[in-house]
This record gives C-alpha cells, sequence and structure tokens, in this order.
C-alpha cells in the first residue's frame, strides 16, 4: 500500500505543506492514512513524503515509523514517487494500492472493491462518473467554447488505484524506458493492454487541492472523540 504525499501544495497557498494541515484536528495525510492502516488486508503501509521530511518525520507520525509503516522520499514528479514507494513495499504484498494522501475519507467498501478486482488479477480504480456539462475550449482562445463533451462515458478518476504487483511494476518499467504523460498509475497499466476497471466511489472522496476543499472537508469530517 502506497500513500503519496510528496507535493509541495502550491494551489493551497502558503504556509504549512498541505498534507500537514488539519482536518477538524486531524492532519490531512493521517486521515488518508487511517483507513489503510485498520484494514485487514492491508499488510504494509508505505508513505512518501517530501525528502526532508521522509527524514525527519513530523511527530504525530514518528511513532509509527516501523510499526507496519514505512517512510520514503518521493521524488520530482508524481510518478517518480510512485516508483520509489514501489520499490519499498515488501516483496511478499503481491498486490498494491496507491493512494493520495490529500483525499482524507476514502470509504471501506470501494477499497475492499479495489483489493477484489487487484486479487482477481485485474486494475481497479475509485472513480465518480461525470455528471457536469463538460466544455472543450479552443486552445487558441481558452474562453471560447468549441464543443461539448458527450459526458455518458466519462468518469473521473479518484484513489485508491490497485494493480497485481507484478502489472503494476511491469508498467512503471514500460514508462520509463519511454516518454510518458500518465497523470495516474491507471493510464500506464492501461497503455500496457491491461484491463482496468471502474469502482464507483462517492463525493465525499474528494482530494484537496485548493482552500475551498479544505473548508469542505472541514464540514465533511467527524471530530476526534
Amino acid at each position: 500500500m502506497i500513500v503519496v504525499a510528496a507535493g509541495r501544495s502550491t494551489r493551497l497557498g502558503g504556509g504549512e505543506a498541505k498534507q500537514y494541515r488539519t482536518v477538524a484536528g486531524v492532519p490531512l495525510v493521517l486521515r488518508a492514512l487511517r483507513p489503510f492502516a485498520a484494514h485487514p488486508e492491508v499488510a504494509h503501509l508505505v508513505l512518501v513524503l517530501p525528502p526532508g521530511d521522509a527524514a525527519n518525520p513530523p511527530n504525530f507520525l514518528a511513532g509509527h515509523v516501523g510499526v507496519g509503516l514505512t517512510l520514503v522520499a518521493g521524488g520530482k514528479e508524481r510518478a517518480d514517487s510512485v516508483a520509489a514507494g514501489l520499490a519499498a513495499v515488501r516483496p511478499e504484498c503481491r498486490v498494491v494500492l496507491v493512494h493520495d494522501g490529500a483525499r482524507p475519507f476514502p470509504a471501506r467498501g470501494v477499497i475492499d472493491a479495489v483489493i477484489a478486482h487487484a486479487r482477481a488479477g485485474e486494475g481497479a480504480i475509485a472513480a465518480l462518473p461525470v455528471s457536469d456539462t463538460i466544455k472543450e475550449a479552443d486552445p487558441e482562445d481558452p474562453t471560447r467554447i468549441v464543443a461539448t463533451v458527450p459526458r455518458s462515458r466519462l468518469w473521473r478518476a479518484q484513489t485508491p488505484q490497485g494493480f497485481p504487483r507484478e502489472l503494476l511494476e511491469h508498467a512503471y518499467v514500460r514508462a520509463a524506458a519511454g516518454a510518458s504523460d500518465a497523470t495516474d498509475e491507471a493510464a500506464l497499466v492501461e497503455a500496457c493492454g491491461a484491463t482496468v476497471r471502474l469502482v464507483p466511489d462517492t463525493i465525499r472522496n474528494l482530494k484537496v487541492t485548493t482552500a475551498d476543499d479544505l473548508a469542505l472537508a472541514e464540514c465533511l469530517a467527524e471530530p476526534e472523540p
């Protein structure tokens, strides 16, 4: 299990790194970790952090390191960070999940379904069907609409994403051999010709990117007892 939290959160504004901001009193990345740490089928958690933080973790993480949790330094791009995390996952783990450290509310049922698909030999991702009307802009004039995109087959990719380990490793080897503009693990696996399934998710599994997202997460969070 890899949780990626190596970014510097430039879109959220200055101050403390996004992954350490609190949501109802609990650091964002800790909320993202807890559902997997408590899951009976997750044998090993790898948390990918900015290099300096991996070497000197925040106090709220220090007590967890070595007890089923390994900290790894991330890379320049997300793909580099996931590759570093994948290399650190224990060899006996034959299924690997990847989750965004900025998604604090993954649902247990979705995690279970993603794991089940991966155990069956396929990839799977949490996803939401697109409900908004989608417009395509003119690349030369970004405020001008050139088309309305049919949405009936469109889904928003979320995490966790899960895969047979061998398949994910093959996808990363293949990506390293040539340029890839993939923005998630599923795209790399799809490029190998493998099947990736959609697991319907909920809007609660939001990714905190902006200040508005953080405010919404505060509304959704249950306070600590």
